[in-house]
């Protein structure tokens, strides 16, 4: 039954991802993507003849799997190639969403699974960035899928199946062909065969120990070659040249930005600048609160496990495995001070594995419950429930902004709204674009001498461009322009001119389109455009 409810949840979800995925709009990096993906493909159907791909931009340090199979599946469905972007990071948030039951339920059981499944249901940062971050949200899934296979290959330990072993070379050759960061799954990885060797030596000695570590090392060959070629397909500049993938770490190692500021805690900082405290201040604040506690609690308790010989070894590697996936990639943040920006989008991959260990902590909770009765249990569940449906309706009431939500710790939104970044992508230009064609199609105010409108823009320029249509013109100046298109975010201006559009949520104005026909405005900025 309990199954039952995760595959009806899960179906839930894909039918209204499937009503909803084109309410989502472009964010900054969309279009260089989708034009990266139109060049990989060129690349593979020229015979590696169109080289552009491996100069275009810096894209070519990424893995492109998600846009090619974005502009491969626009040549197929019924819809434009951006609407195709979004329906396709719908479906694979949704493999996510699948690979965190799974996990859940691996080591803690159904309950745990079907916890799991809900918890990273209501993340703002996986659900948000799901329909429109094409590098970000595609590797959180890749980890993902190498955590399941790796809790599994540790489950069969010394010997996994050639399934676990096919499933972890996929695991390893998407994440490390999607961002080179993946390698850090390694170190996880380490861990807990580490901890796996030092139970059985400590149980059957030197020679058992190694032999087994040994065959289990052995057996991963396979996967690696495996790995070698996804990441290849993926990832093809990564092996024109065996070194390429270290020509990335180090590229990546570096901001390689000219810097800007960005606003957090209510300070304009540039973005090498941001305080240690950037990473883990952002989840407290921005992830719901039962995710955040119960997260928090599995970790823990995972931790915990780790040290406890009673438990079988193989569980406690898969354990540790998880809890080092959740943590780890934080804890280097605040030791290394990396240039941080855009909040935490980079670390949506953290959100799966800190979902499985909520399930495993809610499975252990819900198991204690059971000794007093069955009103303990019903209240147990009542509790969970309204802890998950409060983040739930909030971010219906957000859509599609459900990535800019912010906690009741941080008071919402409004409270949120002076202090960090909500629309860093600049999603709300396409609701803005379409409301601004309403507006002006009724009665056919065309534009002087019959050119195209003229529109100064505060934001993503180019997204804004593909949103408005060919009707518009943009660029960055309001010298002979007819609109000002602008962010609700602290680097656009608030304008004295009249208001033909506002998108708001919660009394936030996410973007505003104004008349600025016949009116001197100097400039739409507050600071220099980027």
């Amino acid at each position: 039954m309990i199954d039952g409810a995760a595959i009806a949840l899960l179906g839930a979800i894909a039918v209204i991802a499937a009503l909803t995925f084109r309410d989502y709009g472009l964010g900054w990096d969309d279009y260089a993507h989708s034009e990266y993906g139109t060049l990989l493909l060129s690349l593979y159907g020229s015979g590696f003849k169109d080289l552009r791909a491996f100069s275009f931009v810096n894209l070519y340090m990424y893995g492109g799997g998600f846009d090619m199979a974005a502009a491969l599946m626009a040549k197929i469905l019924p819809f434009d190639l951006f609407d195709t972007r979004r329906l396709v990071g719908a479906a694979i948030g949704l493999v996510g969403l699948f690979i965190t039951w799974r996990i859940g339920r691996r080591i803690a059981g159904p309950f745990a699974g079907l916890c799991a499944l809900v918890l990273l249901a209501i993340s703002p940062l996986y659900y948000g960035h799901m329909f429109m971050n094409p590098k970000d949200a595609p590797f959180a899934v890749a980890m993902a899928l190498l955590l399941l296979s790796l809790v599994r290959a540790f489950q069969e330990y010394p010997r996994p199946m050639p399934t676990t072993i096919a499933l972890c070379g996929i695991g390893i050759g998407l994440c490390i062909g999607t961002r080179v960061i993946g390698v850090i799954a390694g170190a996880h990885a380490l861990a807990a065969l580490a901890l796996l060797y030092a139970a059985e030596l400590r149980a059957s000695g030197p020679r058992d120990a190694t032999r087994h570590v040994g065959q289990f090392l052995l057996t991963f060959v396979p996967a690696l070659v495996l790995a070698y070629l996804v990441m290849g397909l993926v990832w093809p500049w990564s092996v024109i040249k065996p070194l390429n993938p270290l020509g990335a770490m180090e590229y990546f190692s570096h901001f390689f930005e000219r810097p800007w500021k960005e606003r957090f805690d209510g300070l304009l900082l540039a973005v090498p600048d941001m305080p240690r405290s950037y990473v883990p201040t952002l989840f407290a604040l921005k992830e719901p609160e039962v995710l955040l506690l119960l997260g928090i609690g599995g970790i823990a308790g995972a931790f915990v496990a780790a040290t406890r010989r009673e438990i079988a070894a193989s569980r406690r590697a898969a354990l540790l495995l998880l809890a080092l996936a959740a943590t780890l990639p934080v804890a280097l943040a605040v030791v290394l001070r990396p240039a941080m920006y855009n909040g935490i989008r980079h670390f949506v991959f953290v959100t799966p594995p800190l979902a499985a260990l909520g399930g495993f902590a809610a499975a252990f909770l819900f198991e204690r419950l059971q000794r007093y009765g069955r009103a303990a249990v019903l209240a147990g569940a009542g509790l969970l429930l309204a802890a998950v449906a409060a983040p739930a309706i909030e971010m219906v009431r957000l859509h599609p902004y459900q990535y800019t939500q912010f906690n009741h710790l941080a008071g919402g939104i409004r409270a949120a709204d002076e202090r960090y970044m909500l629309d860093y992508w600049g999603l709300a230009f396409k609701q803005a674009a379409e409301e601004l064609r309403a507006k002006l199609k009724p009665g056919r105010q065309a534009a002087a001498g019959r050119r195209p409108w003229r529109v100064a823009v505060c934001g993503p320029n180019v997204p804004a461009a593909v949103e408005l249509g060919p009707d518009f013109v943009t660029n960055w100046q309001t010298k002979g322009a007819d609109f000002a298109l602008v962010l609700g975010e602290f680097y656009c201006a608030d304008l004295k001119a009249p208001i033909l559009v506002e998108i708001e949520r919660e009394g936030v104005v996410y973007a505003r389109v104004y008349d600025i026909r016949e009116r001197a405005v100097s400039s739409i900025f507050t600071l220099p455009p980027p």
